[in-house]
């Protein structure tokens, strides 16, 4: 049977069901149970029913249509996969197409049933969709999964066993971050937090797992108090070792699912995070008459953002071998490239892979390398695989984005580097990216400043030019944990209902990656990873600048000195001095005349 006809079997079963339960309108969305920016086979019901592959979308189904709600780096891909299949294609995004919202508004009626699995919504989404059915008088069914019975060969729930993250990693005690965790609690006047978010889980009490691919973490829930620390988690995970540390810290382990029935029977007054929690087990906590719900960020995302000393010194340790790996990533692609020799993006992302992996503490990537040459550098995402792999010819540039996890710490870097003769304009759109990142990095300001405050500075010189990027300028990073970490992050427009106003704190590491592009022609993005750091006090306040931990060089075959000002060459020499001097001691003989060539002042 036909991939096409295989979907329309599936999408008739449910539907069938829709029609036994009383479900006029079904979500089926990407998420795991905890909203995780990437979730494992065991959560691909969308996948399943759409046979769109790609890692954002959300089904819509109805008795007598399907949608497939997908953004803008899939609208080619999603268009091809679901042809045929019963489901149309909307462009999120796109003028003149209705968010997910709007749509169930216009075709939910007054005594329809919208029904999810709560589990999958996060709780913020989840009661936008409530107040839709509330206002047209229609019922929500939390708890439909028209698809669990037809998913018959479903990959295995993830369980993978725990390792503990040592303080000389981590720099921080379980009982100390539960004592950090505690102190939050009583400024916001609150007895409790209950947490779902998988990040906040494992830095809490420091441990990794690989059940998310690119995301070391394991799947759990918390819920801390003032006397209590319960992880919701399966208990074989952990060894003796873990366990041991465990019960130091009072830690006690609690079946996964426990969490439900548990948050129907705490009392008090309890944080909850709607952004970071699924919808299941928010209803749960607003029905608890004894739970007054503090609708509130948790108080381990600012805590987490926030690297300690130790932490600091093994992401500038470890940026020191990453960088090395990606130079002589560099040098190698390049000769190559000029030899004549034959390889593809995808071949140039898997050399790079396997170079980070030698590197003595890596556990895997921090998400799957972007290796992208020609048009293929404008798409944002786009990723190579060995079926659509683009040659690189020695010519224009490639743009490589990619990072490791290691156990100090996470590193996310992008370099664009020439192949071979370039144009002017490509010159001159490098140069300008160059000026907004040293821009950036170089900054001086006082406590207090967000990212609003300070994304100017990267993208200024590219606005003076009539050049914009549609996307932030820099994201949070996590200490071995999701390489996208709030809340600390570089945009220019705030985005109502976010929160992403975060004051910048030292010890926050952010990414610096202004970049151009420009569809069906080329990308670059030059992305740097800094730290926040306290600088000096006055009558006017302190003021914190940043330090580069990135060590790899920029291109100097891109750079036209006639963009850069007197300080821009000077900050650019810095920084390749920088480089020459933390990763000499990984280059010999010909790679280390070519680190000189690749550093040298301009």
């Amino acid at each position: 049977m036909s991939k096409v006809e295989t979907i329309k079997e599936r999408l008739a079963s449910v539907r069938e069901t829709m029609a036994k339960t009383g479900v006029d309108i079904y979500l089926v969305l990407t998420n795991d149970y905890h909203i995780s920016e990437y979730s494992g086979d065991y959560f691909k019901e969308r996948e399943f029913i759409t046979g769109f592959t790609g890692s954002a979308g959300t089904a819509v189904i109805l008795k007598d249509e399907a949608k497939l709600f997908t953004d803008g780096r899939y609208y080619v891909q999603a268009a091809k996969e679901i042809e045929g299949t019963g489901f149309e294609l909307m462009k999120d995004g796109s003028v003149g197409v209705p968010t997910l919202s709007e749509y169930v508004a216009s075709k939910l009626e007054e005594g329809m049933c919208l029904g999810f699995d709560g589990r999958t919504i996060d709780a913020r989404l989840g009661l936008k969709l409530a107040d839709i059915v509330k206002n047209k008088k229609a019922s929500l069914n939390l708890t439909f999964d028209a698809i669990a019975d037809i998913f018959t060969d479903r990959a295995a729930f993830p369980e993978s066993k725990a390792f503990y993250l040592d303080e000389k990693y981590c720099g921080t005690t379980i009982n100390e971050k539960l004592a950090m965790l505690r102190e939050s609690l009583k400024k916001a006047n609150a007895d409790s937090n209950i947490i779902a978010s998988l990040d906040d889980v494992c830095w809490l009490f420091n441990i990794r797992g690989n059940d998310v691919w690119c995301n070391p973490v394991i799947m759990s829930y918390a819920y801390v108090s003032m006397d209590k620390a319960i992880l919701y988690t399966d208990g074989d995970r952990f060894n003796e070792e873990i366990l041991a540390k465990f019960k130091e810290a009072n830690v006690e382990i609690r079946p996964y699912e426990a969490v439900y029935t548990d948050a129907a029977n705490i009392s008090g007054r309890v944080i909850v995070d709607t952004k970071r929690v699924n919808m299941r087990l928010y209803n749960i906590c607003m029905d608890n008459k004894n739970l007054n719900c503090v609708l509130s960020e948790n108080p381990t995302v600012l805590l987490k953002a926030i690297k300690n000393e130790t932490e600091i010194k093994n992401l500038k340790d470890v940026h020191l071998e990453d960088g090395a790996a990606l130079t002589k990533f560099i040098f190698w692609t390049k000769k190559q490239v000029k030899e004549g020799k034959q390889i593809t993006e995808a071949d140039a992302a898997e050399y790079l892979d396997s170079l980070r992996a030698k590197i003595s503490d890596y556990i895997e990537l921090s998400f799957d390398t972007i290796s992208a040459t020609g048009p293929n550098g404008a798409m944002m995402h786009y990723h190579a695989t060995k079926e659509n792999a683009d040659i690189l010819k020695p010519e224009g540039m490639l743009l490589v984005d990619s990072g490791g996890q290691y156990l100090r710490g996470t590193t996310d870097v992008t370099r664009t580097f020439a192949l071979g003769p370039v144009t002017d304009e490509m010159k001159k759109c490098f140069t300008l990216t160059l000026k907004g990142m040293l821009n950036l990095a170089n900054a001086r300001f006082l406590h207090g400043c967000n990212g609003f405050s300070l994304d100017i500075l990267a993208r200024g010189p590219l606005w003076d030019e009539g050049i914009d990027y549609r996307c932030g300028t820099g994201h949070g990073v996590g200490y071995l944990l999701n390489v996208h970490e709030a809340p600390n992050g570089f945009r220019w427009k705030h985005i109502p209902g976010v929160n992403d106003l975060a004051v910048l704190e030292p010890g926050m590491v952010t990414s610096d990656e202004p970049g151009v592009y420009e569809e069906g022609k080329f990308g670059i993005r030059i992305e740097n990873e800094i730290v926040c750091k306290k600088d000096y006090e006055n009558e006017y306040g302190t003021f914190l600048s940043f330090d580069m931990l990135t060590m790899a060089p920029i291109d100097l075959e891109l750079v036209d000195p006639k963009y850069l000002e007197a300080v821009d060459i000077k900050r650019l020499n810095a920084y390749h001095e920088e480089v020459y001097n933390n990763l000499k001691d990984f280059f010999t003989g010909e790679e280390l005349e070519e680190l000189k060539a690749a550093t040298k002042a301009i």
